[in-house]
């Protein structure tokens, strides 16, 4: 396909587009096809027989180990997944560059020149393969020489034993070292971790965390019951205090001061000459008016005798604070309500200090309570430390004691089951399978050559591709019947082919038939008004316009239509050749001068006149754009039923472009195989800026079996025989 063919919208695989590429494509196909079957041949029919060695090696772990328990894991062969085969990672080691070296050099192999064989060239011909289900590798080597094979085999297979032997002690050996390497520096590891769980019991006095932590919990549940039980005794002393303090009427803050006034002598003298008088003064009260002498005196009397007693309790207590007498009276009872008093209150001052006491114990166990789980915890990793790097340095004593094993032991994974011999019978050159190969990749390479061709072709090629591109109604197909043309003639070095005509030199059906559907798909464009002067034109040169010209011209004659054909080509004209009529008057000569139109104009056969395009003027559009030649169409289609124009491509000339302003329409001709996308992008945006009438188009020269959709009424086996009735003339090429 055309790199600038429209993509389809589809996204299905077309296989009957990519059929038709192969069937427009089949010469470079079939020659493609057939260089690589004859390569392929001669190769096959040239090789030489060749002889197969083979032999057989038991790969298994080394289990001579588990005899002494020790280095057991040196020389075991593991799978890295359950779905690998490690007999497949030895095939791999018994091709390896170590191996090939030493058979290469120890068998001396050397090329037809004498020169030492390549490790690549070694590989080439050997071949390293596991029995699935198996332990077992098979070795095989080709070559022309079957001792040499059998030789390269037996010698592969003991180099790789060899080598497996010394790559297990080399393991061990360097085990031993590292152990060795690494054994100083675990030591000291394991020493250090000791020594820090030592200190670290020392800094923080643990014996036994655990049971430090139970005696914790127990002595913390202790104290809380003595302090419960201390509180609960200091409540009891505080509410007997508070309720002697009530009775006896005790200030508790002036308690001890009434206790020094009651106990000084002099005090307690006035304080009794003060309640006589006070005694005296209430029974003189009950006899005497207030303002008898004696009761003046008395009063007198008391007042002298407080006066004296505040002076002397103010002596005693050196402040001025005023004390109520009741405080100072003696008494049995009052004294005993003290001396209570004061027992109590010494008991709740006991009984606080204990309990302070207690509670700063509790808080002491508490406070070391939490930070146990954190020493716990600093205990525990560094008792981890310590066992891990006691754990590492007992491994690293065993197993240096295996490597040591281990490194003296000279057995390796593998052994030989089956020794290759020398065979006595080719393998054969497998000719059947290269001619075989050879076809399949002539076949691909064919159908690439033909897609490659086709991608770079830049022509339309199917009517499909055309009515995409240019989007004009479809008008007629006109089918390829036949590759001769009537006869050729030579025009400035150009060969170009004569048109043919139905009826004269092909036959009516099938293209007779497309042409007479063309005329009545023209009829039936415009209900109102039927185009009656066409002109024809394509995109470039050899996409048959003439031909179809003339036919169309033909066909609406044998309906009984008067036409005119004017042969408006002045560059190229062709239609002269066409009905074998001279050339020496024409089109150009009628538009310079209009009397010679009757000289012009000839007919060819009943009702169809054909005016040649005359001799070549030096400017063809400047006669085409004049106002006779606007006065000759509007005669010639007042004369006629229908006028066609036959004019020169659009491509590069502007011949069509000019009379297309002066008809009713434009009849566009498209050959596929021909026209190609540029040229085709540029005529059709061309009309369309124009703005001309295109009245629709006609793919002229249709391959009927490169079409992938029928277009036709008439069935291919009808056009094929068709062609076999065409006259015979000869192909050139019209630019």
């Amino acid at each position: 396909m055309s790199a600038m063919e429209p993509v389809p919208n589809s996204e299905e695989i077309d296989f009957q587009k990519y059929w038709l590429i192969l069937q427009r494509r089949w010469l470079p196909t079939v020659g493609v096809c057939g260089v690589v079957v004859i390569i392929a041949s001669l190769l096959a029919f040239s090789s030489k027989p060749t002889y197969k060695a083979e032999g057989s090696l038991l790969i298994k772990t080394n289990r001579t180990s588990s005899l002494t328990g020790l280095g057991e894991a040196i020389g075991r062969l593991e799978a890295l997944t359950t779905e690998s085969n490690p007999s497949e990672t030895q095939a791999k080691i018994v091709a390896s560059v170590p191996v090939i070296q030493e058979t290469i050099a120890e068998l001396n192999l050397r090329d037809e020149k004498g020169k030492r064989i390549t490790i690549e060239e070694l590989t080439n011909s050997l071949k390293i393969s596991s029995l699935k289900g198996t332990e077992i590798l098979q070795v095989s080597y080709t070559d022309k020489d079957p001792k040499l094979a059998a030789r390269v085999v037996n010698k592969v297979m003991q180099a790789y034993i060899k080598n497996n032997i010394e790559a297990n002690r080399q393991e061990a050996v360097s085990a031993r070292k590292f152990i060795q390497k690494q054994l100083p520096t675990t030591e000291v590891s394991v020493k250090e971790a000791e020594s820090g769980l030592r200190k670290f019991k020392e800094n923080n006095q643990i014996i036994t965390l655990q049971e430090e932590a139970t005696a914790a919990v127990e002595a913390i549940a202790k104290l809380d019951d003595q302090i419960s039980q201390a509180q609960a005794q200091l409540e009891d002393v505080t509410a007997k205090s508070e309720k002697l303090q009530a009775q006896a009427k005790i200030d508790s803050q002036q308690t001890v001061i009434n206790s020094s006034l009651t106990q000084a002598s002099g005090i307690q003298q006035v304080l009794t000459q003060l309640q006589e008088a006070q005694s005296q003064l209430a029974v003189e009260r009950t006899r005497l008016k207030p303002e008898h002498p004696i009761i003046v005196n008395l009063q007198e009397k008391v007042a002298a005798l407080n006066s004296v007693l505040q002076q002397r309790m103010k002596q005693v207590t050196g402040s001025n604070q005023q004390i109520s007498l009741g405080n100072l009276q003696n008494g049995s009872l009052r004294e005993k309500l003290l001396e209570d008093y004061a027992g109590m209150e010494a008991q709740r001052v006991g009984f606080v200090k204990q309990i302070a006491t207690l509670s700063n114990q509790r808080t002491l166990y508490k406070e070391r309570a939490n930070i146990l789980p954190r020493l716990e915890q600093t205990q525990r990793e560094l008792e981890r430390k310590l066992k891990a790097a006691q754990t590492t340095y007992e491994t690293l004593l065993t197993r240096l004691q295996e490597v040591q094993v281990a490194e003296n032991q000279n057995i390796g994974n593998a052994r030989v089951i089956s020794p290759a011999l020398v065979p006595d019978k080719s393998t054969g050159s497998g000719k059947i399978l290269i001619i075989g190969a050879g076809a399949v990749l002539g076949v691909l390479f064919g159908a690439i050559a033909a897609f490659a061709l086709d991608t770079i072709d830049p022509s339309l090629k199917t009517v499909k591709q055309a009515k995409e591109l240019f989007k004009y109604t479809l008008l007629g197909v006109i089918p390829l019947t036949g590759k001769n043309q009537k006869k050729s003639f030579k025009r400035s070095k150009v060969d170009q082919p004569i048109p043919r005509v139905i009826g004269r030199d092909i036959p009516h059906f099938p293209v007779g038939d497309a042409y007479q559907m063309l005329q009545a798909n023209l009829k039936f464009l415009s209900s109102d008004r039927e185009p009656r002067v066409i002109v024809v034109t394509s995109s470039v040169s050899g996409e048959g316009r003439s031909e179809v010209a003339a036919n169309l011209a033909m066909a609406m004659t044998q309906v009984g239509h008067r036409v005119l054909l004017v042969d408006a080509d002045m560059r190229h004209p062709v239609q002269h050749h066409i009905w074998n009529l001279t050339n020496a008057v024409g089109l150009s000569h009628v538009i310079v001068n209009p009397d010679t139109l009757d000289l012009a104009l000839q007919e060819v056969m009943p009702n169809l006149h054909v005016i040649p395009a005359g001799v070549v003027p030096p400017n063809p559009v400047a006669l085409l754009d004049s106002k006779c030649m606007a006065a000759l169409v509007s005669s010639f289609a007042e004369e006629y039923d229908f006028v066609i124009f036959d004019t020169a491509p659009l491509g590069g000339v502007a011949d069509a472009a000019v009379l297309g302003n002066l008809v009713d329409g434009i009849l566009w001709v498209v050959r596929p195989g021909v026209v190609d996308f540029p040229s085709a992008n540029a005529a059709r945006d061309f009309l369309k800026q124009s703005g001309h009438n295109v009245l629709g188009m006609v793919i002229n020269g249709v391959n009927v079996k490169g079409e992938p959709d029928s277009y036709f009424y008439y069935t291919k086996e009808a056009v094929e025989s068709s062609r076999s009735v065409s006259q015979n003339s000869v192909v050139v090429r019209r630019n």
